[in-house]
């Protein structure tokens, strides 16, 4: 029964680039908008629905469990694979706009663990 979770995950991500490619042409750009996020949406929508309405053995629920924790780490990776593909073709402002705030952050890091730690009670 495992395999349902394998169709409801490429239901899902189907559907989801269909209505990312529809946003898209919407908007009036040639792009993928929000495919990946309609698709893992979609997914924990659907995932919920089927527990409430008891539609899964304990099997099942776990294959689907199983391919929902594998699916969202894999399409994030390469969501911003493409990000990246896009953002080095476009020129050294979207490249520039990627790096400062990942180096503003990196540097923000030790003193939000220091503010962390000074309100914690011990």
């Amino acid at each position: 029964m495992i395999i349902y979770g394998v169709a409801l995950l490429a239901f899902c991500y189907v559907t989801g680039q269909i209505l990312g490619e529809f946003l898209g042409k919407l908007i009036g750009i040639n792009a993928n908008v929000g495919g990946v996020g309609f698709a893992m949406l979609l997914l924990m929508l659907l995932l919920d629905w089927a527990k409430k309405k008891n539609y899964f053995d304990t099997t099942t629920g776990s294959g689907i469990q199983f391919w929902s924790q594998m699916y969202i780490p894999i399409i994030v990776a390469m969501a911003a694979t493409q990000n990246v593909k896009a953002a080095v073709s476009s020129g050294l402002i979207a490249i520039m706009a990627g790096i400062i705030p990942a180096v503003i952050c990196f540097f923000a890091i030790p003193f939000i663990s220091r503010l962390s730690k000074a309100h914690t009670p011990e």
